[in-house]
């Protein structure tokens, strides 16, 4: 029995109808590039789930891995690890200065569960607000955060959870000019929205600094400061989720850099180690952390600040300062981008682009007058977006689709060169399929 079907016989598959998967069987991987046991090299366009941003095998890390198992392998959070202290310090280094501690998990679900846990015990207030198109993890907690059909089966949800709307211009449906005054609209929504919640018994707003799956949203000018303002307003802490956007994904080190906003707790996992093992955490405030100094942080993980994946994360780190990976993205994010609006150009079923750093959706519509998505919101019917990505498959180009948007987001290795020839597949791909 070949690789593929053993694996289909015995596990479940995420996010997966499981009767006619055919996974491609992975025999080697470098950079950007991936292999089957057949030879064919396939370009990995998605940086698998939007986190291996050093690219395969990058060296540097697999050789932390190797000399931290060397000394252990595990050890239990009430020791003191140097490979967690160093991670924490480093990442403190790049936080802003109101950043004090680091809480590690395994991943970004339980980063952000933990974030809305540490929030409710520092306020002793209940309800946390989050936004409609959102994606914050499927854990119970973490899924009850997220907006988007990903939570349904959850429901009937938790108590305290409350959603709100995301500033999606382009299919707002609104008459507005400027972005200052989409910014205005929806956050004078926001604030109303407190108010008939209760603001004294809000203990969070949490969002993704740029809407990632759900159609790299990039938010209006001003709106995270508005944002800001009104946690300030009513005592409510800003939780940044920067699961896709921290580690120099959008051209910073963490993406609310771009919008000029300090949050009071910052959430993070993929890119801290690229994804070489699981690892996730939430940066705190110094006054938050201060507050657990003689207050029973009410948190706890087996796993909290694997020795391995602190030893890879301190390997990525070092590796994104030694080979300017932030330079990279700035460079060749604008390639990206300016190509993609480019091929855009050229087909009638791509309403827009939305790109910052190596960060970027192409949105599918079924009329670029209407703007109405090529597939139903939450549903595929006839697979279309299925064909897309399977289409693409064909010709190596690597990546996954959410409702009508493909996501292109590649390692944060990859050269403008590449980015040319892996785009020249992508707008042909598109052309023989009539959109």
């Amino acid at each position: 029995m070949n690789i593929s079907k053993r694996q289909t016989s015995s596990v479940l598959q995420s996010w997966s109808k499981q009767g006619n998967l055919n996974p491609i069987p992975v025999k080697d991987s470098d950079g950007i590039y991936i292999w089957d046991h057949d030879g064919n090299r396939y370009t990995d366009m998605s940086s698998q789930l939007v986190n291996l941003n050093a690219g395969h095998k990058c060296k540097p890390i697999i050789e932390a891995i190797k000399k931290q198992a060397e000394n252990y392998c595990y050890i239990s959070p009430s020791y003191a690890s140097e490979p967690r202290a160093e991670l924490a310090e480093m990442l403190l280094s790049k936080a802003p200065e109101n950043m004090g501690k680091v809480f590690f998990t395994n991943g970004g679900a339980d980063a952000n569960e933990n974030a809305v846990k540490i929030a409710k015990l520092f306020t002793g207030r209940s309800k946390v607000f989050s936004r409609y198109r959102s994606y914050h993890g499927s854990t119970f907690g973490a899924g009850n955060l997220t907006g988007e059909p990903r939570r349904y089966p959850l429901e009937p949800g938790i108590p305290g959870f409350v959603k709100f709307f995301d500033p999606y211009i382009y299919r707002s449906g609104l008459p507005f000019q400027t972005e200052e005054e989409y910014t205005k609209f929806f956050t004078d929504r926001l604030r109303e929205q407190i108010v008939y919640e209760n603001p004294s018994e809000v203990a969070a707003i949490i969002l993704e600094t740029v809407t990632g799956s759900n159609g790299v949203i990039i938010p209006p000018v001003g709106y995270l400061k508005k944002v800001r303002e009104i946690c300030d307003e009513f005592g409510i802490l800003m939780i940044c989720d920067e699961v896709m956007t921290g580690f120099y994904r959008t051209g910073t080190f963490f993406g609310f850099e771009n919008f000029n906003v300090v949050p009071d707790m910052i959430t993070f996992a993929k890119g801290v180690n690229s994804g070489y093992v699981p690892l996730g955490g939430v940066i705190v405030s110094k006054e938050i952390s201060a507050h657990f100094d003689n207050n029973l942080l009410s948190c706890g993980l087996t796993y909290s600040g694997h020795p391995l994946g602190c030893a890879a994360g301190i390997a990525c780190l070092k590796f994104y300062e030694d080979n300017g990976i932030q330079e990279n993205v700035i460079k060749t994010g604008e390639v990206l981008k300016n190509t993609l609006e480019k091929i855009a150009a050229n087909h009638k079923n791509i309403g827009e682009i939305r790109s910052i750093g190596l960060f970027s959706a192409v949105e599918f519509v079924k009329d670029k007058q209407t703007r109405e998505a090529l597939v139903p919101y939450g549903k595929d019917p006839e697979n279309l977006m299925g064909k897309i990505i399977g289409a693409l498959a064909k010709k190596g180009f690597m990546t996954y689709s959410h409702e009508n948007m493909v996501l292109i987001c590649p390692p944060l290795i990859i050269t403008p060169i590449q980015i040319e020839e892996e785009l020249k597949k992508f707008d042909e791909t598109i052309t023989e399929l009539g959109y």
